[in-house]
């Protein structure tokens, strides 16, 4: 097992374990690794220095804990909007429209759309709005 510090895009850090240093590399290429706080796919390795025992330590803080404010907020928000709305992944485009046209009962909805599909939905006057953060994935 292998721990390395990581930061996405977006200049979260965290930290994760893998098996060994190639399982890593393989999870990056394929782009299965994710922020656990923004869900940005960009991920890379950070300078990592020894481990060195100074005494008392503060307690790490867990990844499902944000550290900031605004990384508190957009947990909240991301709460919110999962414990209020389904889930419809990558047929968000197709369910709002059906909505929209009678053909499925409204509700809330979160999901993932192309750009160009969410662009259609706007022109029609179909009411969406991008959220600010990605879909959960699982790290490893």
């Amino acid at each position: 097992m292998i721990r390395y510090d990581l930061t996405c895009k977006n200049g979260h850090a965290f930290d994760s374990w893998f098996a060994s240093a190639s399982a890593y590399d393989t999870l990056e290429r394929s782009g299965q690794l994710s922020c656990a706080v923004c869900g940005d796919t960009r991920i890379h390795k950070a300078l990592m220095a020894p481990s060195v025992s100074e005494g008392a330590k503060q307690p790490a803080r867990r990844l499902s804990e944000p550290g900031n404010p605004l990384e508190k907020a957009m947990a909240e928000l991301r709460r919110k909007v999962e414990a209020g709305s389904d889930y419809v992944g990558d047929a968000f485009a197709r369910e709002a429209r059906a909505m929209h046209e009678g053909r499925s009962p409204e509700r809330a909805i979160h999901g993932e759309a192309r750009i160009d599909e969410a662009r259609r939905l706007i022109e029609d006057g179909i009411p969406v709005a991008p959220l600010p953060f990605g879909p959960k994935r699982k790290a490893n």
